[in-house]
């Protein structure tokens, strides 16, 4: 079973590219040179390792009066 990172449909990118590194807010790609990060081109191989997942949400702080049945 092959385990899946993220979702099966990737949206091409340059900052998540094998082909590219990241300098500052501009990636440089073996291929076109500088690019901005949502740049892609025909040569775009995913590599999942440069995709950084989100944040988790952090969980709200609940009352005692927001499971009281007293009005």
């Amino acid at each position: 079973m092959k385990l899946k990172l993220f979702q099966n449909k990737i949206v091409p990118s340059c900052s998540y590219c094998l082909y590219s590194k990241t300098l500052h807010d501009t990636i440089l790609c073996e291929r076109c040179g500088i690019v901005a990060p949502d740049h892609h081109c025909r040569k775009f191989r995913y590599d999942p390792l440069k995709r950084t997942p989100e944040k988790k949400q952090s969980i709200p702080k609940w009352n005692p009066e927001d499971f009281s049945l007293d009005n």
